[in-house]
């Protein structure tokens, strides 16, 4: 018998809301290696149907059955899954998947009263969660990532789970479970759209090589000069309104008052370490003077971003 004979998933992260089904039936397929999983949509049921599919078979066997967007059934569709809910049948495990919100919320209301089991599965959209999801998930093929590292994965694949889920599934592959910030670079900087973020944190931590190695990189794989120009920008502006904000400001309310998210404002302040007000000044010079260049100023933009990159590396020298 199924550990769960009902069960409510509620969320539109679809990778989420897969696992969990899945999961569900690799339970009852412990317990019943014959058991069929059955899914279903609102399309195509008509009223009946449901009690036809829970009904006792004559050839024995379990059953899941994945009602999806359960939103959507529809009145008379809802009251007979809240009819079978109240007594479900012993071989018989029911999965209810509603996206969440107010449509069709007297089901989930009735199939919580009734005791079914509720998996939520919202969709991640903040930064912070999707850190956690990285790490998670490479814990999950039991490997390793710091915040940075998984910061950094993000910035190379982008924010699509599914996406995600693979490049953590391949890096501890890969790596034998230690994943580091060079194991990240290694394997998907050549695919990231922000690299011109990473020749900025570079040259503004004061790692000249490693911005110069970056920046080469970047111009090979057809990054646009006056994107990684930007990155720049944005980069040694972020040190400005960071290091003006009054002294004893912290935390979210300081992340409000910059309109910067609160992630953002620790790497920041971590990476004024080592500047002064001359410095910082003497960078935003620099990046305007490259910003002229790059935009048809100069003949060679290579040599223009590097000499900006060395300027900002040494700006941060300055006292």
């Amino acid at each position: 018998m199924p550990a769960d004979p009902i069960t409510l998933i509620v969320g539109d992260e679809e990778l989420l809301v897969d696992r969990a089904i899945a999961d569900i039936a690799a339970s009852a397929r412990a317990d019943d290696p014959e058991t069929e999983v059955i899914d279903l949509a609102p399309g195509g049921l008509e009223p009946g149907r449901i009690s036809e599919l829970t009904s006792p078979s004559l050839f024995g066997g379990g059953k899941v059955l994945v009602l999806r967007a359960a939103q959507d059934l529809g009145k008379d569709l809802s009251a007979e899954v809240l009819r079978y809910a109240r007594t479900p049948a012993a071989d018989v495990a029911l999965v209810a998947v509603h996206h969440g919100g107010a449509k069709g919320k007297a089901l989930v209301d009735g199939l919580g009263k009734l005791g079914a089991r509720k998996i939520a599965c919202p969709k991640v959209t903040k930064m912070g969660e999707r850190i956690d999801f990285v790490r998670a998930e490479i814990r999950r093929h039991g490997g390793k990532i710091s915040t940075d590292g998984a910061r950094g994965l993000l910035d190379a694949v982008g924010n699509d789970l599914r996406e995600l889920a693979a490049a953590c599934s391949q890096l501890v592959a890969d790596t034998g479970g230690k994943v580091d910030d060079a194991a990240v670079a290694r394997y998907y900087r050549g695919r990231a759209e922000v690299s011109g973020f990473a020749v900025a944190d570079k040259a503004i931590e004061g790692q000249l090589a490693e911005a110069l190695e970056q920046l080469r990189w970047a111009l090979a794989t057809g990054v646009a000069p006056v994107l990684i120009v930007s990155a720049l920008a944005q980069g040694v502006r972020g040190l400005a309104k960071v290091g003006g904000a009054p002294r004893g400001a912290r935390g979210a309310s300081l992340a409000k008052d910059l309109g910067m998210p609160p992630w953002k404002v620790d790497r920041v302040q971590r990476q004024l370490r080592g500047w002064s007000g001359e410095g910082v000044a003497r960078a935003i010079t620099a990046v305007a003077e490259a910003d002229a260049q790059v935009k048809g100023g100069a003949a060679d933009t290579a040599y223009a971003l590097e000499k900006t990159v060395a300027d900002i590396v040494t700006a941060r020298a300055a006292r």
